[in-house]
């Protein structure tokens, strides 16, 4: 678990989390391992035909539909495998991450506000919330896809900071993307790199937080 500077020393009233990564754990991955058996190949769909950038594009609020269809026209010969990205999403969804969702209820009982951003396509977020009931603890989450804005750009801490009444130097920022964490502490939140549920619980203990 990684502190940023300006986060040692501070005081907190509520905690932010990021989902993907920290409480559940979505990675495409999941899903191809079992349509692309040799490893390599697997690697370079998800980096030239479907790759990250891609991906964040759902995540900023492209349909789906869209995104299907232009890389379809990057690569026709990989049609079926492109489909399946959106068809067969949940199967990208592998449970949740070891000991979050105990922080998450320990959190919540011990009165400490609870909120989330997250990098979120709106049309496939739905879907983790019916699998995952841990999802609604919090009272409230922004989902980027919904207001077509991602981390780490300032904007999305800056709306969701508004949107949850919070201070900046009030708010405990959680994400396991370096880049997202920079983010965070640049508009003035508190910020920590997740690790894993040990080293979370651990720095929330030390805050006062759970």
């Amino acid at each position: 678990m990684t502190t940023t500077g300006e986060t040692m020393g501070r005081q907190y009233d509520a905690v932010v989390f990021d989902l993907g990564g920290v409480v559940v754990n979505w990675n495409p991955r999941h899903l191809y391992r079992k349509l692309i058996d040799d490893p390599e190949r697997m690697e370079w769909f998800l980096t030239e035909v479907c790759p990250g950038s891609w991906n964040a594009e759902q995540d900023r609020g492209r349909p789906f539909a869209d995104a299907v269809r232009e890389a379809v026209e990057r690569h026709p010969d990989h049609r079926e495998l492109i489909e399946v990205y959106w068809s067969r999403w949940p199967e990208m969804l592998d449970g949740l991450v070891p000991g979050t969702s105990e922080i998450l209820a320990d959190v919540r009982r011990a009165g400490t506000a609870m909120y989330a951003i997250t990098n979120w396509s709106a049309e496939t977020y739905p879907l983790a919330v019916d699998r995952y009931p841990v999802l609604k603890l919090f009272e409230d989450i922004v989902v980027s896809g919904e207001i077509k804005m991602i981390k780490p750009d300032p904007e999305i801490y800056l709306h969701a900071l508004d949107r949850f009444g919070l201070s900046a130097e009030r708010a405990l920022f959680v994400d396991d993307s370096p880049a997202n964490v920079e983010g965070a502490a640049a508009v003035g939140m508190g910020a920590l790199l997740f690790t894993d549920a040990a080293a979370l619980r651990s720095e929330l203990e030390r805050y006062g937080l759970l």
